[in-house]
């Protein structure tokens, strides 16, 4: 062809060189896909600070290669979620962090697959969601690891539970697979649920679930739903009568259900991957910057999770700088380089010691039970410990 271009024809970006670190435009572009509008944006707000916070610390590593940080919303549907990958793949970015919500992954993952730009969940807890591709990894521990341990600290503090009812939104992919893994957890211990609720993210009045589900007489209630459903459901639990334990999964991680489910929050059980209360010098430093924003909070899972996901995306291109993995090569030949040394790599990150296994999944030693305790005016409270030591995970 000469040289000519087929008109209305873009060059791959894939095919441009990696610019040096010490050009005049030599900061390579992280882009980020979260949750800031729609219902999920209660986990982007934690999301976006967590980022903001790994980025200024890593400011302070005196990094051999800048980083660009890029943030596209993402939204709260798969549409948005896609268009966001779309335009950071096309722009050139060489990984993404996002997108928040596992039916999005679902979505929007594989376009980067296909590409081949590597991904870093840094809330996608579903199952399946590495195993979409060698360029697929999350942080977010996948909840068949983390939700039976609600369930039986529920069951330590009441041996007596014999009835047990679950409510969970049948229309999202996080929703429907961490039932079922709290409904295989419960009849392991020979508690198949009395009744199993369905409901949606979008319904507000849940009198009609709750209400079949108190006909039964529960001794425990385990939710499966994302937050604002949550802590309605929550909410509406309480009033309609119901005074018995209450079990949430991941979807309920973040302080922002607090001015939702409010005074009715207090008690509830949740299992989580972080704990404010890990001594460790990367979680003191994530707090101290945190307290400097949000001061009087302590940070919550989808904070610390997020910072991790771009702390291991930044030490690993920092490992491949310092090797030479990106001197003379194509930013789709920097991407390869990229997800080998992010999955060869051990990180020590504000949720612990961590690193991947070769398809990508978080290997995470250790995980916490928490109990949500709310402070007498009912609109702010603290996910506190249940005991002072963590929680060692099953095998898996």
């Amino acid at each position: 062809m000469g040289g000519l271009a087929v008109l209305g024809q873009q060059a791959d970006p894939a095919a441009k060189a990696v610019p040096a670190a010490d050009a005049p435009n030599g900061a390579l572009t992280i882009g980020a896909v979260i949750a800031l509008t729609g219902n999920a944006n209660l986990y982007g707000q934690d999301q976006r600070l967590g980022i903001d916070l790994a980025r200024r610390w890593s400011l302070t590593q005196s990094p051999r290669r800048p980083l660009r940080l890029q943030l596209e919303d993402g939204g709260s549907d798969e549409a948005t979620a896609i268009a966001g990958f779309n335009l950071l793949i096309n722009q050139g970015a060489l990984a993404l962090i996002g997108p928040t919500l596992s039916q999005q992954a679902f979505a929007a993952d594989p376009i980067a697959q296909r590409r081949g730009v590597p991904v870093v969940a840094p809330s996608n807890t579903a199952k399946g969601i590495p195993q979409i591709g060698p360029f697929i990894s999350r942080v977010s521990a996948q909840s068949s690891v983390i939700a039976p341990l609600s369930i039986a600290e529920a069951l330590r503090r009441d041996p007596a539970i014999q009835r047990v009812a679950v409510i969970y939104a049948h229309d999202d992919a996080y929703s429907t697979a961490e039932t079922l893994i709290f409904q295989k957890a419960l009849t392991a211990r020979g508690l198949p649920p009395v009744t199993v609720q369905r409901v949606q993210l979008a319904d507000n009045d849940f009198q009609i679930p709750i209400t079949a589900a108190l006909q039964l007489r529960p001794q425990l209630v385990v939710i499966s739903v994302q937050a604002v459903a949550g802590g309605n459901l929550i909410r509406q639990l309480r009033e309609l009568g119901y005074r018995g334990q209450i079990v949430v999964g991941n979807g309920l991680n973040t302080p922002n259900i607090y001015p939702i489910c409010q005074r009715w929050c207090d008690g509830i059980l949740i299992a989580q991957a972080y704990s404010p209360e890990l001594n460790t010098p990367i979680n003191r430093t994530f707090q101290r910057l945190y307290l400097g924003v949000r001061p009087g909070q302590p940070p919550s899972q989808m904070t610390a999770q997020a910072f991790a996901a771009y702390q291991v995306v930044f030490e690993a291109v920092q490992r491949l700088q310092r090797r030479g993995g990106m001197a003379g090569v194509s930013l789709g030949q920097a991407r390869e380089a990229l997800m080998a040394e992010l999955l060869g790599g051990q990180y020590d990150t504000p949720l612990g010691p961590i690193h991947f296994t070769p398809d990508g999944e978080v290997v995470q030693g250790r995980f916490y039970v928490a109990q949500v305790r709310m402070d007498p005016g009912g609109r702010s409270g603290r996910f506190a410990l249940v005991r002072n030591s963590p929680v060692s995970p099953p095998e898996r």
